[in-house]
């Protein structure tokens, strides 16, 4: 709800409006409090693929903290090239970046079981499909048609569905403890502390107002946090030695985990940057009409997808991941009122300073798995409905019902099936070479790539008997956003 005692109703809807330092810093901080544990979670979920780090006692303990380290450092400068601008790039809007969750299924099959050896592929992806990102902000308007709602939302979709098996596997005491056969996986003792993040981030969402509500799963992961040391699941002795562990200041390191060209990391980031560059589409639109209640200028969109693409490139050189706008803060705009970029831009400076101390990184580090489960339970499920509600849009006849059908049933049987054997042993990709069958795998690029072929390439009528065959009857009747005339 708006706060007229901030600014009268203009200046709340002008991007260059600055509150008073004393509202300003507290509104600045909601928006990283909102952001906060989405942009540190990947790059504990791709170090916990890899098998280093956080709950695997790895003795690369140090590089998990450098990860998160960087998480919130480059989060905070692509924060800054949006609200501050460095020439045509950045939309001088109230956007906050963060690390993208799109990219995480990209990113585990690159990874998965390497250890700290794999980061250099990945990494060289991320920088060169920053680059592609980025170039794609030339374009952007031009190439929309090929992305419409029953692609990309297909896609969200499919991003959460890839991610929600990762939630439940924290929940119930990490891949280590599930691969090592311990007798605690899956008991009560773990299931107790993620249940009570989900439990508190409900209620808080649900019954709370302000800025309770905004952070409710960063509250009900400190809840858990404080339930674990209670019950002794976290000894004070471990966060005592993770913080004297971690130093008090450190600069990012370029090329710290060097730089190697692969062909499958460099697809997969390029493709799903597509991806990333319309979901920015989508949050520039949103906050222009929620904040200021007008359609964003082009030249609006085209510097806030440069910010992006720059942005991740940047990240990617200091062992950054790819970085996004966060639509969740898009929401907390158009509940707050306040469109200053100025605000955002204090959040943009907390994220940076947080990076530049890793004790923050190391009090992150001893979060137990099945907190942090708790946590991204929510957070995918929260992609999934994202993902469903953007399918929502969707003109459900039959051609359409096609092509989602066999996009879907593709993609996410590709996805079960190649990622779910073990390492060596016998999958449907078998056969292919390295390169495809890393980008079968995630499940997700097959999906889109057909749905947008099929798109392009179907006629836009279908006989009736074309699909009733196959669908049981029940072809294109959802009433939702049927046209009622559709023959299709």
């Amino acid at each position: 709800m708006t706060d007229s005692s901030i600014g009268t109703p203009e200046q709340l809807r002008d991007p260059n409006y600055f509150p008073a330092i004393y509202r300003a810093v507290p509104l600045g901080i909601q928006h990283v409090l909102a952001m906060f544990v989405s942009n540190v979670t990947p790059a504990i979920i791709v170090a916990g693929a890899a098998g280093f780090g956080f709950g695997s006692n790895s003795p690369d303990f140090p590089e998990l903290l450098y990860l998160i380290q960087m998480s919130m450092l480059f989060a905070g400068v692509a924060t800054l090239l949006q609200t501050v601008t460095l020439g045509p790039v950045g939309a001088a809007l109230p956007i906050v970046q963060g690390t993208s969750f799109a990219f995480i299924p990209i990113m585990i099959p690159l990874v998965a079981g390497k250890g700290v050896d794999g980061l250099a592929a990945l990494f060289g992806g991320v920088i060169i499909g920053g680059l592609f990102h980025a170039l794609l902000g030339t374009v952007i308007g031009r190439i929309r048609f090929a992305l419409p709602p029953l692609v990309t939302g297909l896609v969200v979709t499919m991003i959460g569905l890839a991610l929600v098996k990762v939630g439940i596997e924290y929940a119930a005491g990490g891949v280590p403890a599930k691969a090592s056969g311990a007798e605690s996986y899956g008991s009560l003792s773990s299931w107790t502390p993620a249940l009570i993040v989900v439990f508190v981030t409900l209620g808080l969402k649900f019954f709370a107002r302000g800025m309770l509500s905004v952070s409710a799963v960063l509250a009900g992961i400190l809840v858990g946090y404080v339930y674990c040391l209670l019950v002794g699941k976290l000894p004070v002795e471990v966060i005592s030695g993770s913080w004297e562990r971690s130093a008090a200041f450190a600069l990012p390191q370029p090329f710290k985990y060097g730089f190697e060209f692969s062909f499958a990391a460099v697809i997969g980031f390029c493709l799903m940057a597509f991806v990333s560059a319309v979901e920015t589409v989508g949050d520039v639109s949103g906050i222009t009409k929620g904040g200021a209640g007008r359609e964003a200028t082009d030249k609006e969109i085209q510097g806030a997808t440069y910010a992006d693409g720059f942005g991740s490139a940047i990240a990617g050189v200091f062992g950054g991941f790819p970085n996004t706008s966060f639509s969740q803060n898009v929401g907390l705009i158009a509940m707050t009122g306040v469109m200053s970029r100025h605000v955002v831009t204090i959040g943009a400076i907390f994220l940076i300073v947080c990076g530049l101390v890793p004790k923050v990184g190391g009090l992150i580090r001893t979060v137990p798995i099945e907190v942090l489960g708790g946590g991204v339970i929510v957070m995918f499920g929260m992609v999934v409905a994202a993902g469903v509600s953007m399918l929502s849009d969707v003109v459900w006849n039959r051609r359409n019902m096609v092509i989602f059908a066999v996009s879907l049933s593709i993609g996410l049987g590709l996805q079960l099936e190649v990622m779910n054997v073990a390492p060596g042993s016998a999958n449907a990709l078998q056969h292919l070479p390295d390169t495809l069958r890393v980008l079968g795998a995630s499940g997700i690029l097959p999906a889109a790539f057909i749905a947008i072929v099929l798109n392009l390439i179907l006629p836009e009528t279908l006989a009736d008997e074309a699909t009733e065959e196959v669908s049981g009857g029940m072809a294109g009747h959802g009433r939702g956003a049927l046209v009622k005339d559709d023959h299709v």
